[in-house]
């Protein structure tokens, strides 16, 4: 799963859309908008990001925030540490050792914790 995949979902749900309808509507099939809620396909392109948020009527903060969620919705992130110093590679490191084998609570505290740091850079 991948964060827009869930509120994808959740969207279209509370819109009373049907993932046929939605993806008929989006010009793509049923399968591949499948893909995107399950987070089997990652990232969607900017230009599917505009139009979910048009077929869904969202604008301003809650289109940025889905748009957001897309950004932030790669299931096979890589950092470059190569450029940065010793520490940050061991941080990526660990990040990538230990994440797969928390829990959800543990990984909300943690992505919380690094939305709140990422506000003051």
């Amino acid at each position: 799963m991948t964060p827009f995949g869930v509120k994808l979902r959740q969207l279209r749900e509370k819109k009373g859309m049907t993932m046929s309808a939605m993806a008929k509507a989006l010009g793509i099939t049923p399968a591949y908008l499948s893909q995107l809620e399950t987070g089997k396909r990652g990232q969607p392109s900017a230009v599917m990001v505009d139009r979910i948020c048009a077929i869904l009527g969202l604008i301003w903060d809650d289109a940025e925030a889905l748009k957001d969620l897309a950004r932030l919705s790669k299931p096979r992130a890589v950092i470059d540490t190569s450029a940065l110093g010793a520490e940050a590679t061991r941080a990526a490191n660990l990040m990538a050792e230990v994440l797969p084998r928390v829990d959800d609570d543990e990984a909300r505290l943690m992505a919380e914790w690094l939305e709140e740091r990422r506000k003051t850079l």
